[in-house]
């Protein structure tokens, strides 16, 4: 299976901002650099709550760097919803799902059409 690149730094960052907003959810968008996720970029003014999150996509910046999104589910469940998967089309790359309690191990990433793949966390 192929894996997706995610710096330590950064996937900590993450898990940290998901233990942060719960009982909330919370969105970003991921910026890739030389194949590896390096930075989250949060949307201007964001909603987040408890069963959804969302952010008007005109008030992001144009950057070509991103190439995937993560957004933290508050239950344990870290598979992608109808509404993940609506998501997902619209954006391309790779979309990480943290699910509670937020640690390394409730990690998951998927293709655009809902396919897992792996997670390699590079020092």
């Amino acid at each position: 299976m192929e894996a997706v690149r995610v710096r330590r730094e950064l996937l900590e960052y993450l898990l940290e901002l998901a233990g942060d907003f719960y009982p909330n959810e919370f969105a970003g968008f991921l910026r890739e650099k030389d194949g590896i996720f390096e930075e989250v970029l949060l949307a201007p003014n964001p909603h987040f709550g408890s069963t959804s999150a969302f952010f008007n996509l005109w008030m992001l910046p144009y950057d070509e760097s991103v190439k995937g999104t993560v957004h933290s589910h508050p239950g344990p469940v870290a598979r992608p919803s109808k509404a993940d998967l609506h998501f997902f089309s619209k954006f391309g790359g790779v979309h990480l799902i943290i699910a509670y309690p937020y640690t390394e191990r409730d990690v998951r990433a998927y293709r655009s059409d809902g396919t897992p793949i792996g997670i390699e966390i590079v020092e």
